[in-house]
């Protein structure tokens, strides 16, 4: 563990933050002081985490002769309690493992079934944020024309977002009785999801105006009140890249194509990465494996229950928990055992 954590030089790293910290214009860059006060945050739980398992390791060694049963089974339970925290933090070490991320989701083909599966780990994910405290923001959504969804990407905020996340990455199967089938039959259905970092501070990456093709239009809604009628919704294409990104969360025009030029911004850095070769290895098992065919899990409802990861070997016979948001224990399994 103590080679792992290296806590001397977490130790100088977080003297450096607070000085940066405690400097009166601190403030002054609000955006790159979150990023710093992030950081701090994060050292200061593995310094305390690391300190704490130290503390408890001492005490048991002084006061094992003097412990009761039931006060060494509490000192136990810390210590266990400890180390299990610390090997949290020893799977979630990866360059990108704290920041936020998105996830996009698309529907294979199968028309209607594919867009229903894909609003169903739509959401599956929106259900695992809400019940773990992590940020959800619906950036776009485009529904399908029968039922489901025909994409969607959402930027999902907490601790360790993309670390617990970043596997979700690839094509998910669903086997069951289709409900748009008068005759009752098995249907398969694909959809794949990526998840990417958001950057903070992207550099190296400009963006030119004339580069861009820019499409505006009404919001897409449930119909009533939540109908925009002004063309508040905004489509951005990079021609050269032919990324696309659009966002329609905000009913201001401006402020949508300021989300979707900062989306398009942090998509343009991940493929500056994945260009450069130091970088590419790290992430291209986790953001692009995305061909279908080849699923990184299935769920099956019909004719038995199963969810099944094949990278991991996880199992459960539970898929409506999974797909109720029910997810962290698959998701902290996965983090463990898909090898790097």
């Amino acid at each position: 563990m103590g080679g792992h954590f290296d806590i001397s030089a977490l130790k100088e790293r977080l003297e450096i933050l607070e000085q940066e910290i405690n400097k009166e214009n601190f403030w002054d860059d609000y955006e790159n002081a979150n990023k710093i006060n992030k950081e701090y945050q994060i050292l200061k739980k593995k310094i305390l985490n690391y300190t704490s398992l130290e503390e408890t390791l001492d005490a048991l060694e002084l006061l094992k002769s003097e412990l009761t049963l039931d006060e060494f089974n509490k000192e136990l339970n810390n210590l266990n309690f400890t180390i299990e925290q610390l090997d949290k933090e020893r799977n979630l070490n990866g360059e990108y493992d704290y920041l936020n991320c998105y996830l996009e989701i698309h529907p294979g083909a199968g028309g209607t079934e594919s867009c229903d599966w894909a609003s169903m780990l739509l959401r599956m994910y929106e259900r695992f944020c809400l019940k773990n405290n992590y940020g959800f923001k619906k950036i776009y959504v485009n529904e399908g024309e029968e039922a489901g969804i025909k994409s969607a990407l959402v930027l999902i905020n907490g601790e360790n977002a993309y670390g617990y996340l970043k596997h979700e990455s690839g094509v998910h199967r669903l086997v069951r009785i289709s409900p748009f089938d008068a005759g009752r039959r098995r249907h398969t259905s694909f959809a794949s999801v990526t998840v990417t970092p958001e950057f903070e501070g992207v550099p190296n990456i400009e963006i030119n105006e004339a580069d861009l093709k820019i499409d505006v239009y009404h919001s897409s809604g449930a119909g009533g009140q939540s109908v925009n009628t002004s063309n508040s919704a905004v489509r951005i294409t990079h021609l050269p890249s032919k990324i696309v990104v659009a966002c329609q969360t905000e009913r201001s025009q401006l402020k949508n194509k300021e989300i979707a030029l900062k989306v398009l911004k942090n998509k343009l850095y991940e493929k500056y990465l994945e260009e450069e070769e130091q970088k590419k290895k790290a992430l291209k098992d986790t953001s692009k494996n995305i061909e279908f065919g080849s699923q990184i899990r299935s769920y099956v409802l019909e004719p038995y229950k199963l969810v099944k990861d094949y990278r991991s070997n996880y199992e459960s016979n539970d898929p409506d928990k999974i797909l109720d948001g029910d997810i962290f224990s698959m998701l902290d399994f996965n983090l463990k055992n898909i090898k790097k």
